[in-house]
C-alpha cells in the first residue's frame, strides 16, 4: 500500500506538521480533517525524477506549511474587488443565489507528458493569461504528493510504480489562499476543495480512451460518482478532464447547448448521461464561437479536430460562467489545445 493512502484508498496529503486527507465516507458530505500525527513525507521514485527533470530553482520540495503562512501574509485579499455580478440559478426560476465579486480562470490540458521544459511553458500560459487552476494529465510521473513551484502549488497522483495516466492540478497563489484540501483518489482523478461562498470543490479527471476495456470505464465512472455523493449538494462542482468523448453538436436540455462540435460516439452518450444523473452542464457546448475555439484535440497528420476536453460546472451555477473556449497558441508539444473557462465565485482565504 502506498505511504500516505488508507485501505480505502484515501490518501493524505502533508503540510507542515498535519496530514491532510479526505474525512471517511460513508456517503457523508466530504470533510477534510487534519490528523495531528505526523507522517513520512511521501516518497516515490518520481522524487528523484522530479529533480532531475525540473528546473533547479523547483527542486522536489514538498510545500511547508511556513511557506504557505507567508504567501497567505502576502496576499490579505483574494483579488482586486471587481464589480459585482449576481448569479442566477440555472433552473431558470430568475431568482438570486450568490453575488460574486471576483473572476477566475480554469483550464485542462493533455501535457503528455511533464518534463522539465514542459513544466516551465505551462507555469509561463498560467501567469501570462492569470490562469488561478489548471488541470493537467498523462504526466508520465510516478507516485503522489504536493510540491511548490515559484508561485504555483502542484497536486499530482499516479500509480506506485508505473508511468501511466498521471493526473494533477496546479493553482496559483492567489487561490492556494483558500485550499482547505485535496483528496487523491488515483491516478485518473484528483479533487481540490476550496473554501468560497459556498464552498466550492474542482474534481479534475482523466478518462479512460475508446478503447479500454468496458469494465475500466464502468470503473472510473463509479469512482467518481463517490466522489460526487461525497461533496455537499451545497458546494459548486467544477469537474474539468480529457474525457476522451464526443458529446457532438446535439442539443441535450439541461447538459449542453447547440455549440459542440462533431458527432456524437458511445462516450459521449455515457459522458452526457452521467451529466444528467448529477444535474451538470457542459460549459464548452454553451458559447456560440468559431469552431477554432472548440476543438481541443489535433490528428497527429494535422488532418482531424475533435472536440474531447471539457469543462462541466453544476447546473445551478451554470450562470457564474463567463465563457469557455480552448486558448490558440499556447504550446508544449501536445496534440491537446488548452481549454480554459472564465467564471465568477466569491473565495476566501483560510484563516490559519
Amino acid at each position: 500500500m502506498p505511504c500516505g493512502a488508507t485501505q480505502d484508498r484515501r490518501v493524505m496529503v502533508k503540510r507542515s506538521d498535519r496530514m491532510w486527507s479526505a474525512g471517511e465516507g460513508n456517503r457523508k458530505p466530504l470533510q477534510y480533517s487534519c490528523l495531528e500525527n505526523p507522517m513520512n513525507s511521501v516518497k516515490r521514485q518520481n522524487d528523484r525524477t522530479l529533480k532531475d527533470e525540473l528546473p533547479r530553482s523547483v527542486g522536489a520540495q514538498y510545500a511547508t506549511g511556513e511557506e504557505w503562512r507567508n504567501n497567505s501574509r502576502k496576499n490579505e485579499g483574494m483579488e482586486p474587488k471587481q464589480k459585482q455580478h449576481p448569479v442566477v440559478n440555472g433552473t431558470g426560476d430568475g431568482s438570486r443565489v450568490q453575488c460574486c465579486e471576483e473572476q477566475y480562470c480554469i483550464g485542462t490540458w493533455n501535457v503528455r507528458p511533464m518534463n522539465q521544459g514542459k513544466l516551465k511553458v505551462v507555469k509561463q500560459e498560467m501567469t501570462r493569461m492569470n490562469k488561478n487552476i489548471l488541470r493537467l494529465s498523462e504526466l508520465r510521473w510516478t507516485g503522489m504528493g504536493e510540491f511548490k513551484s515559484d508561485e504555483h502549488y502542484i497536486y499530482y497522483c499516479g500509480q506506485e510504480s508505473l508511468r501511466r495516466n498521471e493526473v494533477a492540478i496546479i493553482v496559483n497563489k492567489i487561490v492556494q489562499n483558500a485550499v482547505l484540501g485535496c483528496n487523491l483518489k488515483n491516478d485518473r482523478m484528483i479533487s481540490v476543495h476550496f473554501q468560497g461562498k459556498p464552498f466550492n470543490m474542482v474534481i479534475q479527471v482523466y478518462a479512460p480512451t475508446s478503447n479500454t476495456e468496458e469494465a475500466e470505464v464502468e470503473q472510473f465512472y463509479e469512482d467518481l460518482q463517490d466522489l460526487l455523493e461525497l461533496t455537499p449538494k451545497k458546494d459548486v462542482l467544477f469537474i474539468i478532464g480529457d474525457w476522451n468523448a464526443k458529446v457532438g453538436s446535439q442539443e441535450t436540455p439541461g447538459v449542453t447547448d447547440k455549440f459542440g462540435l462533431g458527432i456524437q460516439n458511445e462516450a459521449g452518450q455515457r459522458l452526457i448521461e452521467f451529466c444528467q444523473e448529477n444535474a451538470l452542464v457542459i460549459a464548452n457546448t454553451l458559447f456560440q464561437q468559431h469552431k477554432r475555439r472548440l476543438y481541443t484535440w489535433t490528428s497527429p497528420d494535422g488532418q482531424h479536430q475533435n472536440q474531447i476536453d471539457y469543462i462541466l460546472c453544476s447546473q445551478r451555477w451554470r450562470s457564474s460562467i463567463q465563457s469557455a473556449k480552448t486558448r490558440l497558441g499556447a504550446d508544449c508539444g501536445s496534440d491537446h489545445e488548452l481549454l480554459i473557462a472564465k467564471f465568477r465565485l466569491k473565495l476566501k482565504k483560510v484563516e490559519k
